[in-house]
């Protein structure tokens, strides 16, 4: 009588396999991204404020809306205003809160490194699969990321509301 093990269990494989794949992903898109000057998390950054209305979000909107932490999100940030690529800006409505905003020249490099990095995620990742794998997919990955992190999506209605400013 065959019997299973819990070490055996396809969930677990499920989210080994996720895990797999974000590794592999990452390192496959690491050299495109390094000849444009950016790393994985500097990419997500520029992103996640070129797709934001207004390009900008409050620092601590990024911070939840990335896989770094508070801290992370300011180095990353450090770093990417000493280039030239995004600015800081008060926040109107909380002394504390501070708004890092994408200038013309972060959405420049950012185009142009999406450009290359859309080449890499077609040829890794969403060519791979057919339009209704990938859409099952998107939905499935939304589902988990909503339950998991409700705060993914933290700021995006606040940055509507404000308009961009000078850069």
């Amino acid at each position: 009588m065959a019997t299973t093990r819990i070490i055996d269990d396809d969930r677990l494989t499920a989210v080994g396999l996720l895990v797999e794949v974000h590794r592999g992903l990452t390192n496959k898109f690491a050299a495109r991204l390094a000849r444009h000057g950016l790393s994985e998390n500097e990419l997500e950054i520029l992103l996640r404020l070129g797709r934001t209305p207004n390009c900008q979000l409050r620092m601590s909107d990024l911070a939840a809306q990335t896989s770094l932490t508070t801290s992370g999100v300011t180095r990353v940030v450090d770093r990417l205003e000493r280039a030239g690529l995004v600015t800081r800006a008060s926040c109107d409505t909380d002394r504390r809160g501070t708004w890092a905003v994408l200038t013309d020249t972060g959405l420049e490099r950012v185009t142009a490194a999406v450009a290359d990095h859309i080449d890499d995620v077609d040829r890794w990742y969403t060519g791979l699969l057919t339009p209704e794998q990938l859409a099952a997919l998107t939905e499935a990955l939304r589902i988990v990321r909503d339950t998991v992190r409700p705060e993914a999506v933290a700021g995006v209605d606040a940055a509507r509301a404000r308009p961009r400013a000078e850069v």
